[in-house]
């Protein structure tokens, strides 16, 4: 199975040397059998040409514009089911670039596709001052729930408050002040 190997990839590297780096215009991207997407300084490849055989899928290979062929790229296995296969590059540099995606079992090229990284998304942070929920007061004022043990404390606070300030009223009135 290892012998193979080499001759495989020999066969990749001649394969992707006779492709055109670049679409010609006006060529859609889904007609090359290969969807490339960036996300900040990511970039990742889709097919669904490639089945799986002993080797894998295929290899799909990352290249700037001064590389000529499949095995000078990035290269990255494809991954994924028989279904839908993807490979994956990250910390790439903002540049165009050109994606190749090589199948094992039948050594074709699924196709090739330009795409142009920009760099990483910059993440914005913003404080609030204010508390999320603002403050919680009114009778009770616990920033804990204890449901009616809750209630029963609070009113009993403010009972003893009314109380004692009843009393304290009564007091004033019936004795004159004094020095």
């Amino acid at each position: 199975m290892h012998t193979f190997q080499p001759l495989f990839r020999s066969c990749l590297t001649v394969a992707a040397a006779a492709l055109p780096l670049t679409l010609p215009a006006g060529q859609a991207a889904a007609a090359s059998g290969i969807s490339v997407s960036t996300n900040g300084s990511t970039v990742s490849v889709t097919t669904s040409a490639c089945t799986s055989n002993n080797n894998g899928f295929g290899r799909a290979s990352l290249l700037t514009s001064s590389q000529a062929n499949f095995a000078q790229g990035r290269q990255a296995d494809l991954a994924g089911t028989n279904s839908t296969q993807t490979a994956l590059w990250s910390n790439v540099s903002p540049g165009t670039y050109t994606v190749i995606v090589v199948c094992t079992s039948t050594g074709q090229t699924a196709g090739t596709q330009s795409v142009i990284v920009s760099g990483a998304a910059t993440p914005t942070i913003s404080a609030t001052a204010s508390p999320s929920r603002g403050v919680m007061g009114g009778f009770g004022g616990g920033t804990k729930d204890y449901g009616t043990l809750t209630m029963a404390a609070g009113g009993g606070l403010v009972a003893a408050g009314a109380l004692a300030t009843v009393m304290v009223l009564r007091r004033r009135r019936t004795k004159p002040y004094r020095l």
